[in-house]
């Protein structure tokens, strides 16, 4: 081996080195919530691979640059249309963006590639659901077809049916997927619906409270198993949840009439009289707790522009309501294209609250107004 080529093969190992050096740091940056460095890094490998391409779409997707993140996937697919895994990442995004047809068509194609695979089709059947489609529920039932089990599609045909009050059938899903997964919380609480729909309380309870017992619980549940108990003469069982549920919202009005009532039914005109008042004074008051809990729900569901209106709602009654003011900041930042409008909307949160507010909110809209300034110049550049 002459000089000239021992030389070459030096340089070209080093390379390799230096590149899987720089994909190591990137992993563990990226292990540790630091997207931003992570991409610095990768960006550093002058010699771009289908693994740098991959580990930049995962970071991008991470720190919330979906489009970016598309295109890398994209180029990892266009090298090896093969890859599996990458290519749901790819639809799973590619439906958290919105297109939800590019994202039809990609599982419509790995799932006639792979017919045999249920969680393909399962994801057809969220894409149809999405686009209102009366398709869904028949992608739901294919699902479950390929797979018996499939705790997603059970939950989805059980929750149809109880919806269109066919109990029989809700039971019968309900019941073929806890027999696979006995502590699902979702398939549990539409067994205890359908129970609590055809006037079965004996038998609704049971599984109300095993999702508590769970650590499931809600407002709906415990309003749900109060409402039981209720219906059984128990009344100071009723009463205990009742007054669980005041510990998600205590300025729900309909819970402190119905414990007005309750107490009523056990002799304490003392306690009935607070909460028929408190219902009554609750009633007179601003509506903002109500606009802020309805406008977290649309933002759970990831319905942004709803949540963006309800949360302005609350500040048009409470201008001094903090979570409000911040959540309508993330809301925004979710649903307008335009960075800078949603840098306003942390800004005017961050100024209003910079020096009485929550240190979390506060750290966390600084954050980020911060990564979407870096966004723009990174995009201007």
């Amino acid at each position: 081996m002459n000089r000239v080529s021992f030389i070459i093969i030096l340089i070209l190992a080093f390379k390799a080195e230096a590149q899987t050096s720089a994909l190591a740091v990137s992993d563990s940056l990226y292990a540790v919530g630091e997207y931003a460095e992570a991409i610095n890094k990768l960006q550093e490998i002058t010699s771009q691979t289908e693994k740098t391409y991959l580990n930049l779409a995962k970071n991008y997707a991470a720190s919330r640059q979906p489009e970016i993140a598309l295109k890398n996937y994209k180029k990892v697919l266009s090298q090896n249309p093969d890859r599996v895994l990458t290519a749901v990442d790819y639809g799973e995004l590619l439906v958290k963006t919105g297109k939800l047809g590019a994202a039809d068509s990609l599982f419509k194609d790995l799932s006639e590639k792979y017919p045999k695979n249920a969680s393909f089709k399962f994801q057809q059947g969220l894409i149809k659901e999405k686009l209102k489609e009366s398709t869904a529920m028949g992608y739901f039932m294919h699902t479950m077809i390929l797979d018996t089990t499939h705790q997603g599609a059970l939950y989805k045909l059980a929750k149809d049916k109880l919806r269109n009050r066919q109990y029989t059938m809700a039971e019968h899903f309900s019941k073929q997927g806890l027999r696979a997964n006995a502590n699902n919380a979702s398939l549990l609480s539409i067994l205890a619906q359908t129970y609590s729909s055809l006037k079965l309380y004996k038998e609704a309870i049971p599984h109300y409270e095993k999702i508590i017992e769970l650590g499931e619980d809600t407002e709906f549940i415990y309003n749900k198993l109060g409402f039981a108990y209720y219906r059984l003469g128990e009344y100071r069982k009723a009463i205990a949840m009742y007054k669980a549920a005041l510990n998600f919202e205590d300025r729900n009005s309909a819970t402190h009439y119905t414990l007005g009532k309750l107490y009523v039914l056990i002799g304490d005109l003392d306690k009935s009289e607070t909460h028929l008042l408190m219902s009554i004074l609750i009633k007179k008051q601003p509506v903002d707790a109500e606009f802020f809990s309805l406008g977290l729900t649309y933002k759970m569901q990831e319905k942004y522009k709803n949540a963006l209106e309800y949360f302005n709602k609350a500040l048009d009654e409470n201008p001094d309501h903090e979570r409000a003011l911040y959540e309508r900041a993330v809301a925004a930042d979710n649903y307008m294209a335009n960075d800078e409008t949603a840098i306003r909307y942390y800004q005017a949160y961050f100024n209003k609250y910079e020096n009485i507010g929550n240190d979390g909110m506060l750290y966390r809209a600084k954050t980020r107004i911060s990564d979407l300034k870096e966004k723009i110049h990174l995009a201007e550049n």
